[in-house]
């Protein structure tokens, strides 16, 4: 049953090349928004809190602040909205998963950058 399911999602699901990235980078999600005819991009910048999933079920959650109020989105990576990711800052965590970072205000808020 699953070499069925991922002979299916190898044939069937068109994989999109895009940038490694993890937890703890800061990164930029260019994607598709329809309003009725019209179709427009917008763009979601934050800090990656997680990469979850396996194939075409791959998704990855971003935070970002908008104002004083924490916004999370959570996008599967073979959405066919999106169109471009660029990673702008490496950052160094110890975790895969860095949902303690929610609860972090001002200085503690920072994570540390990987100079490439």
């Amino acid at each position: 049953m699953n070499s069925l399911v991922k002979f299916v999602q190898d044939e069937f699901v068109t994989r999109k090349d895009f940038p490694k990235f993890g937890a703890g980078d800061t990164i930029t999600v260019y994607y598709e928004i329809r309003e009725g005819e019209k179709v427009r991009t917008q763009f979601f910048r934050g800090v990656v809190l997680q990469r979850k999933g396996a194939g075409s079920s791959e998704t990855f959650t971003i935070r970002k602040m908008s104002g004083t109020v924490g916004v999370e989105r959570i996008f599967p990576v073979n959405l066919p909205a999106l169109q471009k990711v660029e990673v702008n800052k490496k950052g160094k965590v110890r975790r895969a998963r860095i949902f303690y970072f929610r609860g972090l205000t001002g200085k503690k808020a920072r994570i540390k950058e990987v100079r490439r």
